[in-house]
């Protein structure tokens, strides 16, 4: 199994940093669409849990399992891009 933790003293190598960056960037964008779709009624459901899956990313993050959190952030991603693109608003790629 590949281990993202690679240096044995728990400090982060480049590639791990690289990694967390891309996530947190990711969390960024997902937040500023989500502002776009929090008032909407269609789809409200999916909105929000769009928003858990965003909120584990970064509970992931936080816990250096950057596989299970890239996962969440892009499934949550995907489930508001659709919202928002049904409902016609622009959103960030």
């Amino acid at each position: 199994m590949v281990s993202y933790k690679t240096v044995s003293d728990g400090s982060m190598g480049m590639q791990d940093v690289e990694i967390k960056q891309r996530i947190e960037k990711d969390i960024v964008k997902f937040y500023v669409n989500f502002q776009k779709a929090k008032g909407l009624k269609m789809g409200k459901k999916i909105v929000e849990l769009s928003e858990m899956y965003a909120r584990d990313s970064k509970s992931y993050l936080d816990k250096g399992d950057y596989y299970t959190s890239f996962s969440c952030i892009s499934y949550a991603h995907g489930l508001l891009d659709a919202i928002l693109e049904l409902s016609g608003i622009e959103h960030v790629q």
